[in-house]
């Protein structure tokens, strides 16, 4: 009976190791992160996400709820993943956990929430990203984000960012700059997601297993910008 107890036992350490586990505080908010991108990518053609620079973006960033701390010029705080292409380019890796902070954008009232998504452009936004923190506007360029199909729109945003943002706050999506936001990788929540203590660099470039509670999410990547 301790044998058939303790052959359970690794069979779930094995599991929860290679899958990931599937914690109901990361599952609301991954589906939540999932939510925020159909609703970037669903709005009409001339109000939504260029489709261009989601196909040209190298990574993204979504932060669903961040949270405002103060009337007029407040603090932020908010959680959400990152993914970025795959080696082969086709489609996107398994998540990693970030937090936001800092810095304050727009006329805001206390206790508001604003989703943002944000698209990493160039290699060098992607190694900014995967450091253990950095603030945007400082090590980073980092600009708001065009909307609509617009071609022009699309080539001069690439010119100008690295990492390019928007936000949607009361159903009314908009470009937003994140100047003097910083972020920072969550090596405890990377921990409870995948079972393991890791770094972001090492989930996006070891192409680790998406973990069940992350498909969904994963699968809206692949859904809306998968190179083929």
């Amino acid at each position: 009976m301790k044998n058939t107890i303790l052959l359970m036992m690794l069979s779930f350490v094995a599991v929860k190791a290679s899958y990931g586990y599937d914690s109901s505080e990361h599952s609301k908010r991954l589906r939540q992160a999932e939510l925020v991108l159909h609703q970037a990518m669903a709005i009409s053609p001339d109000q939504s996400i260029p489709q261009g620079l989601l196909d040209r973006a190298q990574c993204a960033v979504i932060v669903p709820g961040v949270k405002h701390g103060a009337f007029i010029f407040g603090a932020r705080y908010g959680k959400g993943y990152i993914s970025c292409r795959n080696k082969t380019g086709v489609g996107w890796t398994a998540p990693g956990t970030i937090r936001m902070e800092g810095g304050s954008f727009g006329f805001q009232v206390g206790g508001s929430e604003t989703d943002i998504v944000m698209l990493v452009m160039n290699q060098r936004g992607v190694d900014r990203l995967l450091t253990s923190q950095f603030t945007l506007g400082g090590a980073a360029e980092v600009a708001a984000g065009p909307l609509g199909r617009s071609a022009n729109a699309q080539m001069d945003a690439l010119m100008t960012a690295q990492i390019l943002s928007w936000s949607v706050s009361r159903g009314v999506f908009a470009g937003v700059s994140l100047q003097g936001a910083t972020l920072r990788q969550d090596v405890s929540d990377n921990r409870e997601l995948y079972g393991r203590t890791l770094e972001n660099r090492e989930i996006i470039n070891q192409e680790l297993p998406v973990p069940i509670a992350a498909k969904r999410l994963v699968a809206a990547l692949n859904q809306y910008s998968s190179r083929k």
